[in-house]
């Protein structure tokens, strides 16, 4: 038995690299469908700004002339430039149970990447982690959140039998909403007052109408608050107009909130409704001839809700307000009806988010891993 690799260069072989994530995972347990035109936007190199500063290269891997798993190798001249390193990256990770198969890929991947002068790869990044990265290694009993990973139970065995080791651990949070709000005392609400009006801070809602101009603020907290945390990578004007576009469909104006001081933007916190919820039943990920239908209809039956991103100002950072956030959207959810929510990814040493939100009665429920290894 043999294994070839051979290089992604026809649309053909591109639909097969883009396909090969349903055939693996179409038996994987509480695995959600993503949606085709979803996944062939992120790798459309022509119309994604993150190739912009970035390249990518798609590997598929045949055993015995059978499609059987693949991986991309990347570059992000933005990542190295801000970190002052020589890191690739890989992802899009898919493999069938066969380690001389997964060595194959990620060997492909590390040569790609040793041409391009890097001296380490990061994994996976799907393609960075201002989208889906990280490998699920732990809480395979329930179906991912949006835009978060999930994945068979052996493929830790197969990137770490490679010699891919821990980097950093991404944590997954989750809280009934009625056990969250039993959990907000009348201490915690006039804490969170006290801590506005001590930095003199005011918290609103964002104005869909105005979505241009609000997401310029959060960019302008984004590259700020996130700028110390593991593999970070500032957003170009285009690449954060193209994540508004894509979740304005799905925003909900009461649970994102801008704080301001002295009219300036000080913190932000973005919370969505999980459309994988309705993703989950359309296991094809074609949205035609009936997909839209379950989509259009779905979204007002939508459940659980994930807080996808918050962030404060370093200036800030210690002042408690990540609490005030979570206070109301737990509260504003539980009003509109939301039954759950997930609070991901938080890096595992970001002790002082993981400990505001357990204070709230949240659950650690997944566990996501980088992997690093030395080229």
């Amino acid at each position: 038995m043999s294994v070839q690799i051979k290089t992604v260069r026809s649309s053909r072989e591109k639909n097969l690299f883009i396909d090969l994530e349903w055939r693996m995972n179409k038996n994987t347990p509480n695995w959600v469908s993503p949606l085709r035109m979803e996944r062939k936007k992120i790798l459309d190199t022509k119309k994604n700004p993150f190739y912009k500063h970035a390249e990518i290269e798609l590997f598929i891997a045949y055993k015995d002339g059978v499609p059987a798993g693949r991986i991309a190798a990347i570059t992000n001249e933005n990542h190295n430039a801000f970190h002052n390193d020589k890191a690739g990256f890989w992802g899009f990770f898919e493999c069938i149970d066969d380690q001389e198969t997964a060595n194959a890929l990620f060997e492909a991947a590390a040569d790609w990447l040793r041409a391009k002068d890097r001296d380490h790869m990061l994994g996976p990044m799907n393609p960075s982690t201002n989208d889906e990265c990280g490998l699920l290694i732990d809480g395979y009993d329930t179906p991912p959140f949006i835009m978060m990973t999930h994945n068979p139970t052996y493929y830790p065995t197969l990137v770490e039998g490679f010699g891919n080791t821990k980097a950093k651990d991404l944590f997954a949070w989750y809280s009934p909403t009625k056990d969250a709000v039993e959990q907000i005392t009348e201490k915690m609400r006039r804490v969170a007052g006290k801590i506005l009006k001590k930095y003199n801070i005011t918290v609103r809602n964002i104005n869909i109408k105005k979505l241009d101009e609000e997401i310029k603020l959060i960019k302008e907290v984004y590259n700020d608050a996130w700028s110390n945390n593991y593999a970070f990578v500032p957003f170009t004007e285009e690449e954060i107009d193209a994540v508004a576009a894509d979740l304005k469909p799905l925003a909900d104006e009461n649970l994102i909130y801008i704080a301001e001081r002295e009219g300036r933007p000080v913190a932000f916190s973005v919370t969505i409704p999980n459309i994988n919820e309705i993703l989950a039943k359309i296991p094809n990920g074609r949205l035609f001839p009936t997909g839209i239908f379950k989509l259009l209809t779905g979204m007002k039956k939508i459940k659980t809700v994930r807080v996808i991103i918050l962030g404060v100002i370093k200036e800030l950072q210690f002042s408690g307000l990540g609490s005030v956030f979570y206070v109301r959207t737990i509260e504003n959810a539980y009003k509109a009806g939301y039954i759950g929510g997930e609070m991901s990814w938080i890096l595992e040493d970001n002790h002082t988010m993981n400990r505001a939100i357990a204070s709230f009665g949240s659950k650690k429920y997944k566990t996501y891993r980088l992997y690093s290894y030395p080229l």
